[in-house]
């Protein structure tokens, strides 16, 4: 677990530093940070002029407080609103969002301010580094998700026929503004589905959170101490492996334990989030990553056992069955995964594991093993 060595002290927020040279940026981490993101961004960058981005379901709830702190600290800012869901990550509203953001005449030292989840951050960073060549861009995740994983590391993107998330840039926030007490007003199913992102830094390569996580997840769901522990854990975590390996030449391929088969489902719902949100197929694709490694002689059964009894027991599918309404069959999933990002040269690759944070990269994967066990997954 993180000690308090580990973060920069401090009588405000819990700060984390990503360390990426004279691109280095603070992950800012608290309760009631919102309030204060005016001031906090006015001495970050000043002068600039700002456009808020989010989406329908964020607006009603937060968007009020972050527009008064803007007018507090004497910001000019104008805001975009687009709908909630992964279909937004998508041609339509990324086109929309460049063409207004050129239209209010902002300027490359400008700023893009995303407030939302995943989607917004995703969306709204590809549009900021795409815009004028590369504008400002600021994080100010609303979801447990984007908090511990997607604001951080500067990947952005969007989502094509071909699969997600095909279509995007690396482009690094300038600041991360992580006020935990906009989880609380967070649907549990969206709490639920962000702790996957949370489970799974103990599951890369760090056993001892996993175990902490077993006994500690109650006080995450409910807003304790263990909420922020968690978080900054999380950042952390993330942040080391960014600032040894931003571009994903190595590493911090590791950062996509579970994704190759969660974004397969993702996929094979149409991104329907009534169906399946993101965290959710994350979980999924953890548990078959975790039993397909078991079926290649890599981790014990037990192992895969403790890792689905405790996903299972905070809420989280770790069955395909569990996906409401019917699923395509194997040779989709694997034409899917064919198209995944980490496909190098035409080899499958895969993050797999040797038990509970052990996971490795693989890219010896046969397609023929890998569509026999997709039919047998199918079948669960």
């Amino acid at each position: 677990m993180t000690s308090s060595d580990d973060l920069t002290k401090s009588d405000g927020p819990l700060e984390i530093n990503v360390d990426l040279g004279n691109r280095s940026y603070p992950i800012l981490i608290g309760r009631g940070l919102l309030e204060s993101a005016g001031e906090t961004i006015a001495q970050k960058l000043p002068a600039a002029r700002v456009v808020i981005i989010t989406d329908e379901n964020v607006a009603p709830l937060h968007l009020p407080t972050l527009e008064a702190s803007f007018a507090r600290s004497g910001i000019d800012y104008h805001t975009l609103v687009v709908p909630a869901g992964e279909k937004t990550k998508s041609f339509k509203y990324y086109e929309q969002l460049c063409d207004d953001i050129l239209g209010l005449r902002l300027e490359r030292g400008d700023a893009v301010v995303a407030l939302g989840g995943g989607v917004v951050g995703d969306l709204s960073g590809y549009v900021a580094a795409s815009v004028r060549r590369g504008m400002t861009f600021v994080q100010i995740p609303t979801t447990l998700l984007a908090q511990v994983d997607s604001s951080v590391g500067g990947k952005t993107g969007i989502n094509s026929r071909h699969g997600k998330n095909l279509l995007g840039a690396f482009h690094q926030p300038a600041l991360v503004i992580a006020d935990t007490a906009l989880l609380d007003s967070l649907p549990h199913r969206d709490l639920v589905a962000g702790y996957a992102e949370v489970a799974k830094y103990g599951l890369i390569n760090d056993p001892q959170f996993f175990f902490w996580l077993e006994e500690n997840y109650d006080e995450i769901f409910i807003g304790g101490p263990a909420r922020e522990q968690a978080v900054a854990h999380s950042c952390r975590a993330k942040a080391m492996i960014v600032a040894a390996d931003e571009r994903e030449a190595g590493q911090r391929a590791l950062l996509n334990l579970g994704h190759t088969f969660g974004h397969a489902f993702e996929g094979a719902v149409s991104y329907e989030t009534e169906r399946l949100v993101h965290g959710e197929g994350v979980a999924l694709g953890m548990i078959l990553a975790h039993r397909f490694s078991n079926q290649l002689g890599l981790c014990s059964e037990e192992d895969v056992v403790r890792v689905e009894a405790h996903l299972n027991a905070v809420g989280l599918p770790t069955k395909p069955s569990q996906i409401p309404g019917q699923l395509p069959s194997a040779e989709f999933f694997l034409d899917m995964i064919k198209q995944d990002k980490k496909v190098s040269r035409g080899k499958l690759t895969f993050i797999l594991t040797k038990g509970i944070g052990q996971s490795f990269i693989d890219t010896t994967v046969d397609e023929h093993t890998l569509l026999t066990y997709l039919q047998e997954q199918l079948k669960s």
